[in-house]
C-alpha cells in the first residue's frame, strides 16, 4: 500500500537555548526542499523562536543559524503558527514577533491533519 502525503505540520516546543529547535526547522526546510507544503506550529518556549531579536540567539553547530533557517523557510513559502495562549502568556502580541508569524489557535492544524497532513514533534 502506497499513501502519499505533501502536507507537513512541525510542532515545536522548544525554544532560543535548545539545539532541538535547530533540528526540527533544518527539517522544516528539508521538507520544503522535497516539494511538501510546511507548516510549524510554536508552542511554549518556541514561542521565543519568532520574538523580535529572540532569533538571534540560536545557532548550533554545524547547522546554520537559527535567524537564517528561519528566514528561509519563510521566505519559501513555509507557514508559521504561533500558539495564542502562549504568546498572551509571555506578554507577546502579533507586533512582538517577526514578520511571517501568524498568531493562530491550534484549528489551524487540525484541519491540515483531518485531510491527511503528516505531522513531527519537537
Amino acid at each position: 500500500m502506497s499513501i502519499e502525503r505533501n502536507d507537513l505540520i512541525i510542532v515545536m516546543t522548544k525554544g532560543i537555548y535548545d539545539e532541538v529547535s535547530s533540528v526540527g526547522l533544518t527539517l522544516a526546510n528539508g521538507a520544503l526542499t522535497a516539494e511538501m507544503n510546511v507548516g510549524l506550529f510554536l508552542t511554549s518556549s518556541a514561542i521565543d523562536l519568532v520574538r523580535r531579536d529572540g532569533v538571534n540567539h540560536t545557532h548550533v553547530h554545524p547547522m546554520e543559524p537559527l535567524k537564517a533557517l528561519l528566514h528561509d523557510f519563510i521566505d519559501r513559502g513555509g507557514k508559521v503558527w504561533a500558539c495564542p495562549p502562549c504568546t498572551s502568556a509571555r506578554g507577546y502580541d502579533q507586533s512582538s514577533l517577526i514578520d511571517g508569524v501568524e498568531i493562530q489557535g491550534a484549528s489551524v492544524i487540525f484541519a491540515r491533519i483531518k485531510a491527511g497532513a503528516a505531522s513531527l514533534t519537537f
